[in-house]
């Protein structure tokens, strides 16, 4: 985020070493042994079906799961020695789900993210209320400023959400299905900004369901199943029909898109692929 008078972010390279989380009363672990890198510069996209273990690697950069084994670096530095107040300054998270305890005027809302820059009593720079602007315009969401986060939309919601994320304005951001209940356009201003933050030189972590939109966007793609990496590298080299239909256990074919030529997935009618 480029408020007046501050410098483009250059990202650090997020890392996952050998993690495996394991809940309580659950037979198998969550994560098993995933290892990979997002980089600076550019869009690392994590995808897999349902129970795959995405969110449980967004639970692990929040403390929230019972990791056994493995680390979390940013830039070679393991991150479990840094509070709460340290990480947010370097890593910002868009969870899946989240309330707010109480309404707050979307102004409030996204100055949250900025706590973690400001002293304990500190009140807000004009820096501050600057990156808030700023954040919620590439957002999409300027002109909900003024109104309260229980007068939002489903999407609406969620784009506020996203722009605390900006606000904070961190070398990374991690952002879970965060095109939860947006309409086409406002997916695609998402991915679109996604991109721009990469190209500025932002770390980018998407976790999404949306294979075709995650293939034109990401440099770098990561699929999950059962808790472990079943694929990982470019876009030609996860989405292929092969590895996507045993992962998906679900008939389909990966074609082309027509607008960037990338590969895109087809899933085919019931479990028959004459239908």
């Amino acid at each position: 985020m480029t408020a007046p008078g501050s410098a483009p972010r250059v990202g650090a390279a997020l890392a996952f070493d050998g993690i495996r989380v394991q809940y309580a009363g659950r037979p198998l672990p969550a994560l098993q042994q995933v290892t990979f890198t997002a980089h600076p510069g550019l869009v690392t996209a994590v995808v897999g079906p349902n129970g795959s273990g995405k969110s449980s690697l967004v639970r692990t950069l929040l403390r929230r799961a019972p990791v056994i084994a493995g680390r979390v670096l940013l830039d070679d530095r393991d991150i479990a020695p840094l509070d709460a107040r340290a990480l947010a300054q370097q890593v910002a998270i868009v969870t899946q789900r989240e309330e707010p305890g109480m309404p707050l005027f979307v102004r409030e809302f996204v100055m949250l993210g900025r706590h973690a820059c400001r002293g304990a009593f500190g009140a807000p720079s004009d820096f501050d209320r600057a990156l808030v602007e700023e954040s919620l315009v590439k957002a999409g969401i300027a002109d909900a400023i003024d109104r309260t986060t229980d007068s939002l939309s489903g999407g609406e919601w969620q784009r506020v959400r996203i722009a605390r994320a900006l606000a904070q304005d961190t070398r990374v951001l991690v952002l879970d299905e965060p095109t939860t209940f947006l309409d086409i356009a406002h997916e695609m201003a998402v991915f679109e900004l996604v991109d721009a933050l990469a190209k500025e030189g932002r770390t980018v972590l998407l976790v999404s369901h949306q294979l075709n939109l995650v293939a034109r966007f990401a440099e770098h793609i990561v699929l999950l199943d059962h808790g472990r990496v079943a694929a990982a590298g470019d876009v030609n080299a996860v989405m292929r029909g092969e590895i996507l239909e045993a992962v998906y256990n679900w008939p389909l074919v990966v074609t082309r898109d027509p607008a960037v030529g990338v590969p895109a997935l087809l899933p085919l009618r019931g479990r028959g692929r004459s239908r």
